[in-house]
């Protein structure tokens, strides 16, 4: 069996977009995929209106701690998403770059946050159809 590709999303602070990212991407249930996240300067806990709105998807949250990016996780990578074009990073990315821009919902309720989600689930779903491919 071929080994899956890890998919490493990244976000300010890790508490936000990059969860939706990567538990997006592990709903999608692909056995071929492996989600991860991380931030260049990680809040404490994930943004609870995030995890409502994951929640409402059956997904849980409750394993997810905020972290940082390192060099190994971004030499691990086959593919790293940035959620925000231009982060600086702790170190050069060896797989492929895919930049998305959304917005940081640091201060959104969970109502706001459901049309991120959304539109983030919309590009995940691309994203894992086409590394599957």
């Amino acid at each position: 069996m071929t080994q899956p590709k890890t998919v490493l999303f990244i976000c300010k602070h890790n508490a936000g977009r990059s969860q939706l990212g990567a538990h997006l991407l592990g709903h999608v249930g692909d056995e071929r995929l492996v989600a991860r996240s991380a931030g260049i300067s990680p809040a404490e806990k994930i943004n609870p209106a995030i995890a409502e709105s994951l929640h409402e998807l059956g997904i849980d949250t409750s394993a997810a701690t905020p972290r940082a990016v390192t060099v190994e996780d971004l030499d691990a990578a086959d593919v790293v998403v940035l959620m925000k074009p231009g982060l600086p990073l702790p170190g050069e990315v060896r797989g492929e770059l895919v930049e998305w821009s959304f917005p940081d919902p640091s201060n959104w309720e969970a109502d706001g946050v459901r049309e991120l989600r959304d539109a983030i689930d919309a590009k995940v779903r691309g994203l894992a159809a086409r590394l599957v491919s």
